[in-house]
């Protein structure tokens, strides 16, 4: 579970925290480095496929309110900022898609690992053949800097070498994490991402930079600034320039009640600059990551707007080549990798 976030109001069912003791973490790494990977290299070696970097799991404690954390996660980019990745079996023998997801204002990788909420997310992805990168952001507070996107990038481009990557990149960003993610989406990303979910999101920059002096500072750090920030490092002015010529396939969960995030100066203002027939728009109530943005309900229509926007891309895949000429896969990854 997420320790409780200065950035987020208390909701116990998302945020509460029991940290481990010194010894179940030393044994659960060792319990994880035994049992190790065994049965994904038997699948690959069996289907007769060429291997791939073998995965080495991190913390692997099972728990009935922590059910991510009985996955295996393999850790990732800076150490002080890891990232973590988990992939289905069958990504090791078929191409995949990847999901990346940008955590909350002072939270990381491992917190989003143990919350039960974010647990549900990334098993229901997983279960629909979607690897899940829980990114480190550079850091705790980067408030989606260029810094913290380059760093992304690098791990982006190390998790997609993990496993059959299809070439196609999602995002979903909660919170201070919507500000990642959108920029992600923007042109000039280090990395290309096809469609990106919010979950209560920060997505103006300046919005968070003038709502308290706690993140004023924070974002001051994270750019270098004193001064305010300039458009050109907002991603939300960004992406009303674009949407004119090139909407936005968007999935955006807000509530209008919701007394941290203004939905009203962040999530609102993208409704216009969705694409139409593919994008998602949710409209909740209740407090800053309220429990009911991880309903079964609300998880399947996250999934679902993932799912169609794949179905879209192979679609298109198809048209463009017809069946008994070999689409290029391989060779798209490896341009999209060599664009990280």
């Amino acid at each position: 579970m997420l320790a409780p976030s200065r950035d987020q109001a208390p909701v116990t069912d998302f945020l509460s925290s029991t940290p481990l003791t010194a010894f179940r973490r030393a044994l659960a790494r060792v319990l994880a480095l035994l049992v190790g990977f065994g049965p994904l290299a038997a699948h690959a070696q069996a289907a007769g496929t060429a291997a791939v970097k073998p995965l080495v799991a991190t913390v692997a404690t099972p728990s009935a309110s922590r059910p991510n954390a009985a996955l295996r996660w393999t850790r990732l980019g800076n150490p002080r900022s890891p990232s973590l990745l988990q992939v289905p079996a069958d990504c090791q023998v078929r191409s995949c898609p990847l999901v990346v997801v940008s955590h909350p204002r002072a939270q990381d990788a491992a917190r989003l690992r143990d919350s039960a909420q974010v647990g549900k997310i990334s098993q229901a992805l997983l279960a629909a053949d979607f690897a899940v990168l829980l990114s480190g952001d550079g850091g705790v507070n980067t408030w989606g800097s260029p810094a913290a996107l380059r760093e992304v990038a690098q791990v982006h481009r190390e998790a997609t070498s993990r496993f059959r990557w299809n070439s196609r990149t999602y995002a979903l960003g909660l919170s201070m994490g919507g500000l990642l993610s959108l920029r992600s989406a923007l042109p000039d990303s280090p990395y290309t991402v096809r469609g990106v979910a919010l979950i209560d999101a920060w997505v103006s920059l300046r919005g968070a930079w003038g709502s308290a002096l706690s993140r004023q500072r924070e974002i001051g750090k994270a750019y270098g600034l004193t001064v305010p920030p300039t458009p050109t490092l907002d991603p939300l002015p960004l992406a009303q320039r674009l949407a004119p010529v090139a909407p936005l396939p968007l999935f955006l969960a807000y509530s209008p009640t919701d007394t941290v995030v203004s939905s009203r100066k962040n999530a609102e203002l993208l409704i216009p600059k969705a694409e139409q027939g593919v994008s998602e728009i949710v409209r909740l109530d209740g407090p800053h990551l309220g429990g009911n943005r991880f309903s079964p309900q609300m998880i399947a229509r996250l999934v679902g707007f993932y799912q169609g926007l794949e179905q879209r891309a192979i679609a298109r895949q198809h048209k463009e080549f017809p069946p008994g000429l070999p689409a290029p896969a391989v060779q798209r990854a490896q341009t999209e990798t060599s664009k990280s």
